[in-house]
């Protein structure tokens, strides 16, 4: 499902900047702005220009709380006599001199960095225009007292053109989402210039008034099957230029690895958002779309629907006329059949992240009660057999005949409480937890409910998934 509204709220709680930090910025540059007209710098100032993710439009909310950075190119005339170095170590001594910006100033190879701890930071990157020919503009290296051509400003130009066709907002959208996913996830290397090209460059002209980018899920949708598309038919890394600067190769921030991790995971994510967008069924589609942004993706939705007895009530007469207390008696009474349909597909359960092997294997779970954490065997259990609190339950793996299977695989458990006193006491969990001693793992029994647990088989030396069990259901009275 396309869950436009979900996606919306997402992008304004979870990942753009917040109008305050926004306006935040504004006047810091502005501030930044007055200062340098005032001062004695050197070069005649000819305008100021964002550029980067601040002028495309593409800022997103720093992970963790961390600091946001805007870029700001100051256009200005060349100096005679003056070297690369000299733009950016005087315009640096300026601000260290300067009674409001002395503690904040850092200086780096191509700008002025003013930095407002924990909260901003104002990139200031001197900008030579005119110094050899009309109309060319210069960035200044001073660490190799360089002067390098740039076209930033035809490049904001272009980003903006591309956003025109895909139109709205929603290729902005798409590109702070990206950025996010990267963010997140932390498995991959892409600059947020390249990753800005990358999705650019896979805008067509032709693209106006397409139904490909009619809202923002379906435009991610379009843009990273094209992009998946392209690097797929590119195993070795590829050269990639700036759009408006033919001379720029913006690959070069990657080696061959880097490109080939990229490759795999944009792969691994499109497959993710094409199986989240095609699922038909709400509560599996939230899931699935957590899958790719995590917890923080329709949060709200997902952690209410795990209130199953409350649910089946709003849906069930034999509750709402009192005849079942909630759903635990509903189970013992009517056994397998009282279970919902949704049970297994609820928004928090953690989707499967590993590619599915070639080959696959039957995975059986079978269950024994304990006394308590470690404690005496009781007994085995069978599935949906009703179980007191307190006490603890051991699960096993095996192969379709009950044997453990070899030293190759590893078994990861899903599992996941329902309902209301696993709801009050934030413990819905549905994530994948290891074995605590070779295929198997104990967990206590703590909540009234309907909860399951699932054995997943992993190959240890690829990663792939081999098999999945069944749900093995756990009613606690």
């Amino acid at each position: 499902m396309k869950l436009v509204n979900q996606f919306k709220t997402f992008l304004s709680e979870e990942v753009n900047l917040n109008d305050t930090r926004v306006s935040q910025l504004g006047t810091s540059v502005e501030a930044v702005q007055k200062a340098l007209k005032a001062s004695s710098w050197g070069p005649k100032i000819l305008d100021f220009d964002a550029h980067g993710s601040w002028a495309h439009g593409t800022i997103i909310k720093p992970f963790t709380g961390g600091e946001f950075d805007a870029d700001l190119l100051v256009i200005v005339e060349p100096v005679e006599g003056w070297e690369a170095k000299d733009y950016i170590n005087k315009l640096g001594a300026f601000f260290e001199g300067h009674s409001t910006y002395k503690d904040k100033v850092h200086r780096y190879s191509h700008c002025v960095t003013i930095e407002y701890a924990g909260e901003r930071r104002i990139d200031i990157a001197p900008c030579v225009k005119d110094r050899l020919w009309s109309n060319m503009y210069e960035v200044c290296n001073r660490i190799t007292n360089e002067f390098e051509t740039t076209a930033a400003l035809d490049y904001t130009d272009w980003v903006v053109g591309r956003n025109g066709v895909a139109g709205g907002n929603d290729l902005k959208n798409v590109t702070r989402l990206l950025k996010y996913l990267r963010d997140i996830k932390t498995n991959f290397t892409c600059p947020s210039f390249l990753f800005t090209t990358l999705v650019g460059m896979h805008i067509y002209d032709s693209d106006k008034d397409s139904a490909a980018f009619a809202d923002t899920p379906t435009c991610l949708k379009t843009v990273m099957g094209r992009l998946d598309d392209y690097l797929q038919a590119r195993p070795a890394l590829p050269v990639i230029r700036n759009p408006v600067l033919s001379s720029d190769i913006q690959s070069r921030v990657w080696d061959q690895t880097q490109y080939g991790n990229f490759r795999n995971k944009i792969n691994l994510y499109r497959t993710w958002i094409d199986e989240a967008f095609a699922e038909e069924d709400r509560d599996e589609s939230i899931g699935k779309w957590q899958r790719v942004f995590g917890d923080s993706f329709a949060a709200g939705e997902a952690k209410e629907s795990a209130r199953l007895s409350e649910s089946v009530s709003k849906s069930d007469a034999l509750v709402v006329a009192g005849k079942f207390k909630d759903l635990v008696q509903r189970v013992i009474e009517r056994g397998r059949a009282a279970l919902p349909n949704r049970i297994t597909r609820l928004p928090y359960i953690r989707r499967p992240k590993w590619r599915t092997a070639s080959q696959s294997y039957r995975v059986k779970v079978s269950a024994e009660l304990l006394a308590g954490s470690n404690g005496m065997r009781l007994g085995a259990v069978t599935t949906l057999q009703p179980l007191p609190k307190g006490r603890s339950i051991r699960f096993s793996a095996s192969n379709a005949v009950g044997v453990p299977f070899d030293s190759s695989f590893k078994v990861q458990w899903r599992v996941t409480n329902t309902d209301q006193a696993a709801y009050d006491a934030n413990s819905l969990r549905g994530d994948f937890y290891a074995s605590d001693s070779g295929f198997s793992r104990e967990e206590d029994l703590a909540y009234r409910g309907v909860h399951f647990v699932e054995a997943f088989l992993i190959g240890k030396s690829d990663n792939r998934l081999y098999g999945q069990s069944e749900p093995f259901y756990v009613v606690i009275e």
